[in-house]
């Protein structure tokens, strides 16, 4: 057993960020067009199609309406996937970063650098947006209750994963990371409940938000620091898709290996929802499995489409949105009412007349313009990175 478990290793070796041997010369696309996508719903479009049901009131747009809106606790919405799925694409772009740093000369010292530097940024950013920073009032701030922050503590644990384990042993370390979650969560009793059980005002990542962060909190039902764990794992199934991409295989291989992990994935999450729920605010491992499988099941649709059909007609726009994602999601979160208001310039004289379209035609032009500012960046070449 422990020489199959060896030569295993040994095979996998070659995916090693650290391996010297040079891997596909594949230009990957499709991965900044399912950014793209993940920014778009993002940056305007869950209004834009909430806002239809304002018009046509029938049951389709009522049943899009609701996908566009996160689930409350049990189960799953379309719009529970965007969060993931950004965490999802980090692992694969952390992959390639990383390589290329490395091939390119860069030390352990200055690798590390750089990723200190990111998770600060991140984390400031995170804080601006979502954590009250811009208020300058210390009684309002809050330290970790944004996205962004999620990326950078995912970002940390992959990075350590990947520069200093086997590429088996990091498989076996995410799997680890989930079950330690998941026995936190079932076997902590917190408020009444049975070992085994949790709600959502009762639960061990819950209380424990409170015991650190204090009056730091954000008040809500979210859980943040222990439910890190969970947003590594999903950044670590990026990083093992991230590796398939690199790797040599065929095309159409490679796209039938993400069909077979993403259902796979997904198939494993009901059966684990049977007894650990599919929740999203607590970032259950089923919901890692099932969220992980449906990104994974995108970026086949998305690989196909882009990198082997070659079609670009159509999905250009989705890859100036995903090539400066964090630019976007930044200033679309800090100057959404700005892009609003400047809608509302073209469109108030106009409201008797639109009526119930407002809604959705102010959030078009909202985000027409913001796209037209990171059109112009894409094609002066201005990337902002962090």
């Amino acid at each position: 057993m422990q020489t199959e478990i060896k030569e295993i290793v040994k095979s996998l070796t070659v995916f090693q960020v650290r391996n010297p041997i040079k891997l596909s010369n594949e230009r990957v696309i499709s991965v900044d067009a399912l950014r793209g996508f993940d920014m778009f719903w993002i940056m305007g479009g869950e209004m834009i199609v909430q806002g239809l049901d304002n018009v046509f009131h029938n049951k389709i747009t009522a049943f899009l309406k609701l996908e566009t809106e996160h689930v409350e606790w049990l189960g799953f919405h379309f719009f529970d996937i965007i969060m993931p799925l950004f965490l999802f694409l980090v692992g694969i772009s952390l992959v390639f970063s990383t390589r290329k740093r490395i091939s390119n000369g860069a030390t352990d010292r200055s690798l590390w650098l750089h990723t200190i530097k990111r998770i600060a940024i991140l984390w400031v950013l995170g804080m601006a947006v979502q954590g009250n920073l811009l208020t300058y009032d210390i009684h309002q701030i809050k330290l970790y209750s944004n996205t962004l922050q999620a990326i950078a503590c995912g970002y940390l644990v992959a990075t350590i994963l990947v520069l200093y384990l086997p590429v088996l042993y990091q498989f076996f370390a995410t799997l680890g990371l989930l079950l330690l979650y998941w026995g936190i969560l079932v076997l902590i009793p917190v408020g009444g409940n049975p070992i085994g059980t949790f709600t959502m005002a009762n639960n061990a990542a819950l209380s424990f938000d409170h015991w650190v962060l204090g009056s730091f909190h954000d008040g809500l039902q979210y859980t943040w620091i222990l439910t890190s764990l969970g947003f590594s794992s999903t950044v670590m199934l990026g990083v093992f898709c991230g590796y398939l991409l690199q790797s040599d295989v065929e095309q159409k291989k490679k796209l039938q290996r993400f069909v077979v992990l993403g259902t796979s994935l997904i198939v494993l999450a009901l059966i684990w929802n049977i007894w650990h729920p599919i929740i999203k605010k607590v970032w259950t491992g089923s919901f890692v499995f099932f969220a992980g499988g449906i990104s994974i099941l995108m970026l086949a649709f998305f690989y196909l489409l882009i990198d082997i059909w070659k079609v670009r007609t159509g999905t250009k726009w989705l890859i100036i949105l995903g090539s400066n994602a964090i630019f976007g999601y930044v200033v679309w979160n800090l100057l959404e009412t700005g892009f609003t208001t400047i809608a509302g310039v073209f469109l108030e004289g106009l409201k008797p007349a639109i009526n119930d379209w407002y809604q959705t035609l102010s959030y078009i032009l909202a985000f027409l313009t913001i796209f037209m500012l990171m059109r112009y960046m894409y094609r002066n070449k201005t990337f902002v990175k962090i």
